[in-house]
Parts: C-alpha cells; sequence; structure tokens
C-alpha cells in the first residue's frame, strides 16, 4: 500500500543522498534519504517541496511542487527580516 506524503528536501549529503523529510498536517513525522538522482532534477535542491509516494520505506513516485516551494522560500524569508 502506497502512502502520500508531503516531503521537504532538507539536505543533500555527499552530493547524492537526498535527506526528505516527511510531513503529514505540518508535522515533521518521518525521514527517507533517497539518492538525489530519483528526484526530477529541478527539485534536486535545498528546500525543494514535493508530494511522494513511499511503499515498504521505499520511495514510488515523485512530483516536485515548485508553488510550494517557492511559497516556503519566501515565508521563511519574511521570518528573516523581521529578525533582523
Amino acid at each position: 500500500m502506497t502512502e502520500t506524503y508531503t516531503a521537504t528536501l532538507d539536505r543533500i549529503v555527499d552530493e547524492q543522498t537526498a535527506v526528505l523529510l516527511l510531513e503529514e498536517d505540518d508535522e515533521t513525522v518521518d525521514q527517507l534519504d533517497v539518492d538525489v538522482t530519483t528526484l526530477p532534477p529541478e527539485a534536486q535542491h535545498e528546500g525543494a517541496v514535493l508530494e511522494i509516494g513511499v511503499e515498504a520505506s521505499e520511495l514510488c513516485e515523485v512530483e516536485y511542487l515548485p508553488e510550494d516551494t517557492h511559497s516556503r522560500n519566501e515565508s521563511a524569508q519574511e521570518r528573516l527580516d523581521r529578525l533582523s
């Protein structure tokens, strides 16, 4: 059975492993490490937001969400601006 999550690419380790933080209801619930080449090229950067399908702890579906990525980046920048 495939489980669907929103995921954020937290970091890329050794230029080959993408660390995805899996979210449910805006809470991080798990982490999944995958080969960065399994992600769409436009999503191979820190902060990319994805919708993913996971089956038996393996990534089986990936969709890059550019609008969500942009929105989260803007929100983070606004928070930083307010703090400075």
